[in-house]
Protein backbone atom coordinates (compact mmCIF):
# COMPACT_ATOMS: atom_id res chain seq x y z
CA UNK A 1 0.00 0.00 0.00
CA UNK A 2 1.36 3.46 -1.08
CA UNK A 3 1.32 5.75 2.05
CA UNK A 4 2.86 8.32 0.38
CA UNK A 5 1.36 12.03 0.92
CA UNK A 6 0.36 14.13 -1.68
CA UNK A 7 1.81 17.69 -2.06
CA UNK A 8 -1.35 19.63 -0.55
CA UNK A 9 -1.19 17.82 2.45
CA UNK A 10 2.32 17.79 3.20
CA UNK A 11 2.09 21.44 2.68
CA UNK A 12 -0.61 21.49 5.05
CA UNK A 13 1.38 19.31 7.87
CA UNK A 14 4.01 21.85 7.15
CA UNK A 15 2.20 25.47 7.68
CA UNK A 16 0.56 23.72 10.97
CA UNK A 17 3.97 22.97 12.40
CA UNK A 18 5.55 26.33 11.43
CA UNK A 19 3.01 27.61 13.01
CA UNK A 20 2.90 25.76 16.07
CA UNK A 21 6.41 26.41 16.91
CA UNK A 22 6.00 30.28 16.67
CA UNK A 23 2.39 30.36 19.13
CA UNK A 24 3.02 26.88 20.88
CA UNK A 25 6.10 27.41 22.28
CA UNK A 26 6.44 25.97 25.89
CA UNK A 27 6.21 28.77 28.01
CA UNK A 28 3.60 29.79 26.32
CA UNK A 29 1.95 26.42 26.94
CA UNK A 30 2.91 26.50 30.64
CA UNK A 31 1.11 30.00 30.94
CA UNK A 32 -2.26 28.63 29.19
CA UNK A 33 -1.80 25.47 31.94
CA UNK A 34 -1.51 28.07 34.90
CA UNK A 35 -4.90 29.57 34.11
CA UNK A 36 -8.48 28.82 36.24
CA UNK A 37 -10.00 27.34 32.34
CA UNK A 38 -6.61 25.77 31.03
CA UNK A 39 -7.08 26.70 28.05
CA UNK A 40 -6.63 29.91 25.19
CA UNK A 41 -9.61 31.47 23.25
CA UNK A 42 -6.69 33.35 21.64
CA UNK A 43 -4.90 30.35 20.42
CA UNK A 44 -7.85 27.99 19.56
CA UNK A 45 -9.35 31.41 17.33
CA UNK A 46 -5.52 31.33 15.84
CA UNK A 47 -6.06 27.39 14.82
CA UNK A 48 -9.14 27.84 13.38
CA UNK A 49 -7.42 30.96 11.57
CA UNK A 50 -5.26 27.90 9.98
CA UNK A 51 -8.18 26.05 8.89
CA UNK A 52 -7.68 23.35 11.29
CA UNK A 53 -11.38 23.89 13.18
CA UNK A 54 -12.95 23.23 9.52
CA UNK A 55 -10.48 20.62 8.08
CA UNK A 56 -13.18 17.49 8.14
CA UNK A 57 -16.51 20.07 7.97
CA UNK A 58 -17.82 19.46 4.01
CA UNK A 59 -17.00 22.21 1.87
CA UNK A 60 -21.04 23.01 1.86
CA UNK A 61 -20.72 24.05 5.47
CA UNK A 62 -17.60 26.07 5.03
CA UNK A 63 -15.20 23.44 5.34
CA UNK A 64 -12.20 21.72 3.78
CA UNK A 65 -13.92 18.13 3.22
CA UNK A 66 -10.92 16.09 4.14
CA UNK A 67 -10.60 12.88 6.09
CA UNK A 68 -9.02 10.06 8.52
CA UNK A 69 -5.63 10.17 6.47
CA UNK A 70 -5.44 14.18 6.92
CA UNK A 71 -5.97 13.97 10.60
CA UNK A 72 -3.37 11.23 10.84
CA UNK A 73 -0.63 14.11 9.87
CA UNK A 74 -2.43 17.38 11.84
CA UNK A 75 -2.87 14.99 15.31
CA UNK A 76 0.86 14.11 14.89
CA UNK A 77 1.46 18.00 14.68
CA UNK A 78 -1.06 18.53 17.71
CA UNK A 79 1.00 15.71 19.83
CA UNK A 80 4.70 17.07 18.73
CA UNK A 81 4.04 20.39 20.17
CA UNK A 82 1.98 19.25 23.04
CA UNK A 83 -1.38 21.63 22.38
CA UNK A 84 -3.39 21.81 25.24
CA UNK A 85 -6.77 22.06 23.76
CA UNK A 86 -9.55 19.21 22.63
CA UNK A 87 -9.54 20.26 18.93
CA UNK A 88 -9.74 17.17 17.55
CA UNK A 89 -12.65 16.40 19.77
CA UNK A 90 -14.85 18.69 17.90
CA UNK A 91 -13.02 19.30 14.79
CA UNK A 92 -12.20 15.56 13.85
CA UNK A 93 -14.69 13.36 16.70
CA UNK A 94 -17.64 15.67 16.69
CA UNK A 95 -17.55 16.04 13.21
CA UNK A 96 -17.65 12.87 12.20
CA UNK A 97 -20.43 12.09 14.54
CA UNK A 98 -22.77 14.72 13.19
CA UNK A 99 -21.74 14.00 9.51
CA UNK A 100 -22.61 10.62 10.39
CA UNK A 101 -26.76 11.88 11.02
CA UNK A 102 -29.21 12.06 8.76
CA UNK A 103 -29.05 14.41 6.00
CA UNK A 104 -31.23 17.54 6.97
CA UNK A 105 -30.87 16.59 10.76
CA UNK A 106 -31.44 20.07 12.25
CA UNK A 107 -28.15 19.34 14.54
CA UNK A 108 -25.82 18.80 12.12
CA UNK A 109 -26.55 21.83 9.48
CA UNK A 110 -26.70 23.69 12.64
CA UNK A 111 -23.49 22.75 13.97
CA UNK A 112 -20.73 22.41 11.11
CA UNK A 113 -20.40 25.91 10.04
CA UNK A 114 -20.12 26.94 13.79
CA UNK A 115 -16.90 24.32 13.77
CA UNK A 116 -15.87 25.80 10.47
CA UNK A 117 -15.56 29.08 11.65
CA UNK A 118 -14.08 28.31 15.06
CA UNK A 119 -16.81 29.30 16.97
CA UNK A 120 -18.10 26.45 18.64
CA UNK A 121 -16.40 23.76 21.36
CA UNK A 122 -18.23 20.38 21.54
CA UNK A 123 -17.27 18.07 24.17
CA UNK A 124 -17.85 14.34 23.80
CA UNK A 125 -19.02 11.47 26.33
CA UNK A 126 -18.43 7.73 25.15
CA UNK A 127 -19.43 4.48 27.51
CA UNK A 128 -16.03 4.10 27.67
CA UNK A 129 -14.72 6.52 29.16
CA UNK A 130 -15.90 8.22 32.39
CA UNK A 131 -14.65 11.37 32.16
CA UNK A 132 -14.99 14.21 29.26
CA UNK A 133 -12.54 16.68 28.12
CA UNK A 134 -13.14 20.34 28.13
CA UNK A 135 -17.02 20.30 29.23
CA UNK A 136 -16.48 23.43 31.35
CA UNK A 137 -15.83 24.97 27.98
CA UNK A 138 -18.70 23.55 25.74
CA UNK A 139 -20.64 25.14 23.88
CA UNK A 140 -22.49 21.78 23.31
CA UNK A 141 -22.27 18.27 25.10
CA UNK A 142 -22.88 15.25 22.67
CA UNK A 143 -23.23 12.45 25.14
CA UNK A 144 -23.50 8.69 24.78
CA UNK A 145 -26.52 6.72 26.82
CA UNK A 146 -26.09 2.70 26.94
CA UNK A 147 -29.59 0.63 26.74
CA UNK A 148 -30.20 -2.93 26.12
CA UNK A 149 -30.75 -2.39 22.74
CA UNK A 150 -27.46 -0.25 22.01
CA UNK A 151 -26.09 3.12 22.73
CA UNK A 152 -28.35 6.12 22.08
CA UNK A 153 -26.74 9.70 21.44
CA UNK A 154 -27.97 12.76 22.82
CA UNK A 155 -27.09 16.57 22.76
CA UNK A 156 -27.25 18.74 25.52
CA UNK A 157 -26.67 22.17 26.45
CA UNK A 158 -24.09 23.47 29.20
CA UNK A 159 -27.42 24.86 31.49
CA UNK A 160 -28.82 20.67 31.24
CA UNK A 161 -25.92 19.34 33.18
CA UNK A 162 -23.98 19.29 36.05
CA UNK A 163 -20.05 19.04 36.00
CA UNK A 164 -17.48 17.65 38.93
CA UNK A 165 -14.12 18.30 38.05
CA UNK A 166 -11.39 15.64 38.27
CA UNK A 167 -8.09 17.12 39.68
CA UNK A 168 -5.34 15.65 38.24
CA UNK A 169 -1.61 16.67 38.52
CA UNK A 170 -1.49 17.09 34.87
CA UNK A 171 -2.28 20.28 34.34
CA UNK A 172 -2.69 20.32 30.44
CA UNK A 173 -5.69 18.66 30.67
CA UNK A 174 -9.56 19.45 31.94
CA UNK A 175 -11.55 16.80 32.46
CA UNK A 176 -14.85 16.19 34.66
CA UNK A 177 -17.35 13.73 35.50
CA UNK A 178 -20.67 15.20 33.69
CA UNK A 179 -24.29 14.57 34.99
CA UNK A 180 -27.28 14.42 33.11
CA UNK A 181 -30.70 13.04 32.42
CA UNK A 182 -31.71 12.11 28.77
CA UNK A 183 -34.75 12.67 27.57
CA UNK A 184 -36.96 12.42 23.94
CA UNK A 185 -36.26 16.21 23.43
CA UNK A 186 -32.23 15.71 24.08
CA UNK A 187 -32.19 12.32 21.64
CA UNK A 188 -30.98 12.35 18.66
CA UNK A 189 -29.80 8.84 17.53
CA UNK A 190 -31.84 5.93 18.48
CA UNK A 191 -30.21 3.03 19.95
CA UNK A 192 -29.55 0.85 16.91
CA UNK A 193 -28.40 3.84 14.65
CA UNK A 194 -26.42 5.10 17.96
CA UNK A 195 -24.49 2.30 18.31
CA UNK A 196 -22.94 2.49 14.45
CA UNK A 197 -22.38 5.79 15.76
CA UNK A 198 -20.23 4.82 18.79
CA UNK A 199 -18.20 2.31 17.23
CA UNK A 200 -16.85 4.85 14.80
CA UNK A 201 -16.37 7.66 17.62
CA UNK A 202 -14.38 4.83 19.34
CA UNK A 203 -12.17 4.10 16.29
CA UNK A 204 -11.44 7.89 15.42
CA UNK A 205 -10.86 8.47 19.07
CA UNK A 206 -8.49 6.21 19.33
CA UNK A 207 -6.64 6.62 16.10
CA UNK A 208 -6.54 10.36 16.86
CA UNK A 209 -4.49 9.41 20.26
CA UNK A 210 -2.13 7.10 17.88
CA UNK A 211 -1.39 10.00 16.01
CA UNK A 212 -0.71 12.30 18.54
CA UNK A 213 1.10 9.79 20.58
CA UNK A 214 3.87 9.10 17.56
CA UNK A 215 3.75 13.25 17.65
CA UNK A 216 4.93 13.24 21.67
CA UNK A 217 7.51 10.39 20.71
CA UNK A 218 9.08 12.66 18.06
CA UNK A 219 9.26 15.53 20.23
CA UNK A 220 10.65 13.75 23.31
CA UNK A 221 13.38 12.04 21.09
CA UNK A 222 14.54 15.39 19.30
CA UNK A 223 14.77 16.98 22.84
CA UNK A 224 16.71 14.14 23.82
CA UNK A 225 19.11 14.16 20.91
CA UNK A 226 19.67 18.11 21.30
CA UNK A 227 20.29 17.42 25.06
CA UNK A 228 22.87 14.29 24.42
CA UNK A 229 24.66 16.62 22.45
CA UNK A 230 25.26 19.33 24.35
CA UNK A 231 25.88 17.28 28.21
CA UNK A 232 29.60 16.65 28.50
CA UNK A 233 30.68 13.93 30.38
CA UNK A 234 34.79 12.84 30.47
CA UNK A 235 35.17 15.64 28.05
CA UNK A 236 32.96 14.61 25.64
CA UNK A 237 29.28 15.11 24.42
CA UNK A 238 26.97 11.87 25.91
CA UNK A 239 25.38 11.98 22.68
CA UNK A 240 28.83 9.97 21.21
CA UNK A 241 28.88 7.07 23.52
CA UNK A 242 27.80 3.95 21.84
CA UNK A 243 25.59 3.15 24.72
CA UNK A 244 23.90 6.55 24.06
CA UNK A 245 23.40 6.41 20.56
CA UNK A 246 21.91 2.95 20.94
CA UNK A 247 18.71 3.67 23.12
CA UNK A 248 18.02 6.74 20.70
CA UNK A 249 18.09 4.09 17.52
CA UNK A 250 15.70 1.95 19.02
CA UNK A 251 13.36 4.74 19.84
CA UNK A 252 13.50 5.53 16.30
CA UNK A 253 12.78 2.14 15.02
CA UNK A 254 10.11 1.80 17.46
CA UNK A 255 8.51 5.45 15.93
CA UNK A 256 9.17 4.53 11.72
CA UNK A 257 7.51 1.25 12.60
CA UNK A 258 4.35 2.68 13.96
CA UNK A 259 3.78 5.02 11.10
CA UNK A 260 2.68 2.86 8.47
CA UNK A 261 0.35 1.01 11.32
CA UNK A 262 -0.99 4.34 12.19
CA UNK A 263 -1.62 5.06 8.21
CA UNK A 264 -2.80 2.06 7.51
CA UNK A 265 -5.56 2.05 10.04
CA UNK A 266 -6.51 5.32 8.77
CA UNK A 267 -6.66 4.59 5.31
CA UNK A 268 -9.19 1.38 6.66
CA UNK A 269 -11.21 4.28 8.49
CA UNK A 270 -11.32 6.11 5.11
CA UNK A 271 -12.49 3.29 3.41
CA UNK A 272 -15.06 1.78 5.62
CA UNK A 273 -13.02 -1.48 5.57
CA UNK A 274 -14.18 -4.35 7.49
CA UNK A 275 -11.30 -4.89 9.86
CA UNK A 276 -10.65 -1.30 10.56
CA UNK A 277 -11.44 -1.41 14.08
CA UNK A 278 -8.94 -4.37 14.24
CA UNK A 279 -6.45 -1.85 12.27
CA UNK A 280 -6.93 1.25 14.67
CA UNK A 281 -6.34 -1.53 18.22
CA UNK A 282 -3.03 -2.21 16.36
CA UNK A 283 -2.12 1.01 15.84
CA UNK A 284 -3.05 2.24 18.91
CA UNK A 285 -1.05 -0.44 20.49
CA UNK A 286 2.44 0.12 18.43
CA UNK A 287 1.76 4.20 19.08
CA UNK A 288 1.54 3.89 22.60
CA UNK A 289 4.37 1.39 22.69
CA UNK A 290 6.44 4.02 20.98
CA UNK A 291 5.54 6.78 22.99
CA UNK A 292 5.90 5.19 26.58
CA UNK A 293 9.61 3.73 24.86
CA UNK A 294 10.35 7.15 23.40
CA UNK A 295 9.45 8.73 27.15
CA UNK A 296 11.60 5.80 29.12
CA UNK A 297 14.52 6.15 27.47
CA UNK A 298 14.41 9.75 26.96
CA UNK A 299 13.99 10.18 30.81
CA UNK A 300 17.01 8.35 30.87
CA UNK A 301 19.26 10.22 29.02
CA UNK A 302 18.24 13.21 30.78
CA UNK A 303 19.24 11.66 33.81
CA UNK A 304 17.89 13.49 36.94
CA UNK A 305 17.50 16.79 34.50
CA UNK A 306 14.39 14.32 33.36
CA UNK A 307 12.25 14.19 36.26
CA UNK A 308 12.41 18.23 36.31
CA UNK A 309 9.72 21.05 35.73
CA UNK A 310 12.81 22.88 33.67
Amino acid sequence: MDFTFNEDQQALRDSVGRFLMVEAAPEKLREIWQTDVGRSSELRGKLAEQGLTALSVPEAHGGLGMGDVDWALMTQELGYFGIPDSLADTAYLATGLLMALPDGHALRSAWLSRIADGSARIALGHPVNPWVADAHLADLLLLANPTDGGTEWHALTPQQVKLTPCASIDASRRLATVAWTPSDTTRISDAAAGQLLANDLLDRGALSVSGQLIGLAQRMLDLTVDYAAQRKQFGKPIGSFQAVKHHLADVVTKIEFAKPVLYRAASALANGEAQRSVRVSHAKLVCADAGWFSARKGIQVHGAMGYTWE
